[in-house]
């Protein structure tokens, strides 16, 4: 379906890590979607005609009909963690919990929440308008908390829309 998205001439983004998959004979690392079901498209919500009727594609994320952007600073900051290239998973989404800031390393300047699983510190980045998580690991030493009144304001409406698989 993204090709068929790009040959009509859509700018797509569709995330992925790589995951491990048992086979009745073997364990094989495929890439599989971050965000399962979903993909980045950017496009005019006015003229969404030709990106509905491309097969494969069944709606537009929207809120009573009308078609949702996704913020852009959440989409930078997951185009970041995919461009790391440091493991990152799926992780259920997340609403409350101490906000922090990355300071160093591949994903300084990103803003999320932090979490330990299996003793290894994760990063949580969160699409709200999905209501979807990604996660990814990180160093300790990288992070510092941010005060809770810096993630209060609102981030300006971005251009890029979901398109639902």
């Amino acid at each position: 379906m993204g090709t068929a998205l790009t040959g009509r001439g859509y700018e797509i983004f569709l995330p992925t890590y790589l995951e491990c998959r048992r086979y009745s004979s073997c364990v094989k690392k495929v890439h599989a979607a971050l965000f399962p079901g979903y993909l980045f498209c950017r496009l005019d919500v006015n003229r969404r005609l030709p990106a509905l009727s491309t097969s494969g594609v069944l709606h537009i994320v929207s809120c009573a009909g009308v078609p949702q952007p996704i913020e852009e600073p959440e989409i930078a900051a997951i185009r970041t963690v995919v461009d790391s290239q440091l493991p990152a998973m799926p992780w259920p989404y997340l609403k409350a919990g101490n906000p922090v800031r990355i300071e160093f390393g591949p994903l300084t300047g990103l803003e999320g929440l932090v979490v330990t699983e299996k003793s290894r510190e994760r990063l949580v980045l969160s699409v709200h308008l999905l209501q979807r998580s990604v996660s990814v690991e990180i160093e300790r030493s990288w992070v510092r908390p941010m005060a809770a009144s810096a993630t209060d304001h609102a981030a300006p409406a971005g251009r890029a829309a979901t398109v639902r698989r």
